[in-house]
């Protein structure tokens, strides 16, 4: 009588496995939600990175060549190009001598959308680089 009562003992009780179910479904509840906005996060990280490193490189170009660059490609030429735009929006040689580039290895993406970044070369705003994502263009 005694061997049988140790056999039905070998497993697990349903209570017992109820209740770990119920401990893993809490720590699950507490944790999850620290993770759900992570790849937002990283993706505006890498956002705000991105245009850091743009507008540096733009204004390294206006420093060695006093204009700013006609388009983002400009700052990955490997040969100087042959115009930039002023501050008001007008086209002006470069002296090539001028020229460090290239200042950037390439043109980034917008992490965010996959799209490319906006630059804007009209006057008042020219040399400007933003993110074209609703919500992040004003960073």
């Amino acid at each position: 009588m005694l061997e049988f009562i140790r056999k039905q003992r070998r497993g697990f009780t349903l209570i017992e496995l109820l209740v770990v179910i119920v401990v893993l479904a809490v720590l699950a509840a507490i944790v999850l939600p620290k993770f759900t906005g992570a790849s937002t996060r990283s993706k505006e990280a890498a956002l705000r990175s991105d245009l850091k490193l743009m507008r540096n490189a733009v204004s390294m170009y206006y420093t060695d060549t006093s204009v700013y660059p006609t388009t983002l490609a400009d700052l990955a030429a490997t040969s100087a190009p042959a115009a930039g735009k002023t501050a008001t929006g007008t086209d002006q040689n470069i002296t090539a001598a001028d020229w460090h580039g290239p200042y950037i290895e390439e043109v980034p993406t917008d992490p965010t959308s996959g799209a490319a970044f906006s630059y804007s070369v009209t006057s008042g705003s020219v040399g400007k680089v933003s993110s074209a994502t609703t919500g992040y263009t004003t960073w």
